[in-house]
């Protein structure tokens, strides 16, 4: 049996609004595969640098997110910018050091974010 797959003729104005709607929901999940990335990639990082779980790693972006009212992508692309040589934010940088060591059972260390 052969199921036909030509487009049924909408109603003028349906298509276009479909095809709107689709492309937008198209790009929102584009965004949301490209912010989820850059989170692995923070985590990533301070698995790396602390030594700790990745669960460990999301969690404390989570917290430094929430603590600091930034949005969680952002926070993590800070942290990707912190392991290529930036600086991080004052707030930022004591919330992360605070959040690590919660989860790490290690006191300051230097070179990391305190």
């Amino acid at each position: 049996m052969t199921i036909s797959r030509a487009q049924r003729p909408l109603p003028n104005g349906t298509r276009d609004a479909a095809v709107a709607r689709l492309e937008q929901e198209n790009a929102q999940l584009r965004q949301a595969v490209d912010s989820h990335a850059v989170v692995d990639q923070a985590i990533g990082v301070l698995v790396a640098v602390h030594r700790i779980a990745p669960a460990a790693g999301f969690e404390g972006l989570r917290e430094v997110s929430q603590h600091t009212n930034v949005k969680l992508h952002t926070v993590a692309e800070m942290v990707i910018g912190w392991a290529l040589g930036q600086s991080l934010p004052e707030r930022v940088e004591r919330e992360l050091g605070q959040a690590v060591r919660r989860r790490s059972g290690q006191g300051d260390v230097p070179g990391r974010p305190q």
